[in-house]
């Protein structure tokens, strides 16, 4: 977007890359933070009042529908899924792809490439594609259809220049992925292992030759074994990066709390789908038809088949989890925005991009802000 709102301050707790402080925030007119003023407070002070709370806007990097749409649809709908998530403090995402053809994947992606270069009104920030699949093995395909097969850097570039492709997901032990993850580092792509039933060797060959993180940890890849750790074991062992789901399904407060003190910026997205804002009922997700029931989605043999989580509640079940607000948050921005090196994202200070949210001390959303703009939050 081109114009922005003017000059405007917000006040309260404020969550700086240094801690927080009680102050005033100001937003200039071209969308970034101009400034913040304010004296340093605890964490203790922020619990204690009933002032607004202040902290960088959310990043997901795993977002395949919401409001009843989905990424694979083409059309208006990446516009519709990302101002969804706007309303729930999501102020930049990447769309995530499912396993499919090469003529489903070019159909979404050129659907993708007009939102992703302006970002619509109410709407967050859509920073690119994650192609999660169909580079994945066919043994751990969770949701994902049955249209796997070994990575192509000519398949892989043509995607590319219809919507730029920022994370790829891909598992390492199918043949000749170790030597490409090399090669797609060199080429400028960020690369996750998941779906994959590889070994903890693999995992750790993986990291070696250029991936940097876990998708969506615990799930959909081989377990930890004590005399087979397994990919769950290669992250915990080595990770520095691993994304998880934390909305209380796919993964337990146990294995949530042993990741988070293993992997140092392990980070949190929702893996949302079409069914989230949604009543329950049945929605697509890519070719697949999975039902939304009790807060889940499923295919129709139990699977888990992506969530109905939004970045607000994974705020709040973090802290229920015993997570400190300055710690909670870093999971749900800083360290996403960190591993895209993303410099001007995830953080309140001087220069980076206007995306914030505004809490009451309940942690319910008060006002969300994506580059400057006020978004309206409405029923959502």
């Amino acid at each position: 977007m081109t114009d922005h709102a003017p000059p405007r301050r917000i006040d309260g707790h404020l969550l700086t890359p240094q801690g927080f402080v009680l102050g005033t925030l100001w937003l200039d007119g071209a969308g970034r933070i101009a400034g913040i003023d304010g004296a340093p407070c605890s964490e203790a002070d922020v619990r204690a009042s009933t002032r607004p709370l202040v902290l960088p806007g959310f990043i997901d990097l795993h977002v395949h529908g919401g409001g009843g749409r989905d990424t694979m649809e083409g059309g208006d709908a990446v516009a519709h899924i990302a101002q969804l998530h706007a309303r729930h403090g999501t102020t930049a995402l990447l769309a995530t792809t499912m396993t499919a053809p090469q003529d489903e994947l070019a159909a979404a992606l050129a659907a993708l490439g007009p939102t992703i270069a302006r970002r619509p009104r109410g709407a967050a920030r859509v920073l690119g594609v994650h192609l999660e699949g169909p580079y994945i093995s066919a043994g751990r395909l969770g949701a994902q259809p049955e249209f796997t097969r070994p990575g192509a850097m000519g398949e892989l570039m043509a995607l590319h220049a219809l919507a730029p492709i920022r994370l790829i997901t891909l598992a390492p032990e199918l043949p000749g992925h170790l030597a490409w993850i090399a090669r797609l580092r060199v080429a400028g792509f960020v690369v996750q292992i998941g779906h994959s039933d590889g070994s903890y060797e693999d995992g750790v060959a993986a990291l070696g030759q250029g991936a940097s993180g876990f998708t969506h940890l615990f799930n959909a890849m081989s377990g930890l074994h004590h005399r087979a750790p397994g990919m769950v074991g290669a992250a915990l062992a080595h990770a520095r990066y691993a994304e998880l789901i934390p909305d209380l399904l796919h993964v337990h407060p146990g294995a949530i709390r042993a990741a988070l003190r293993a992997i140092p910026g392990l980070y949190c997205v929702s893996d949302a789908t079409a069914a989230t804002g949604m009543p329950d009922g049945d929605y697509a997700l890519g070719r697949q038809r999975v039902s939304k029931c009790g807060g889940g989605v499923r295919l129709a043999d139990g699977t888990l088949a992506g969530s109905t989580l939004t970045m607000d509640q994974a705020l709040r079940n973090l802290v229920g989890l015993g997570l400190t607000l300055a710690d909670a948050s870093r999971r749900v921005s800083t360290h996403a925005a960190d591993f895209l090196g993303l410099a001007d994202r995830g953080r309140l200070q001087a220069g980076a991009w206007g995306d914030l949210v505004v809490l009451d001390p309940d942690l319910q959303l008060q006002q969300v802000w994506v580059e400057g703009e006020a978004i309206a939050l409405g029923s959502a």
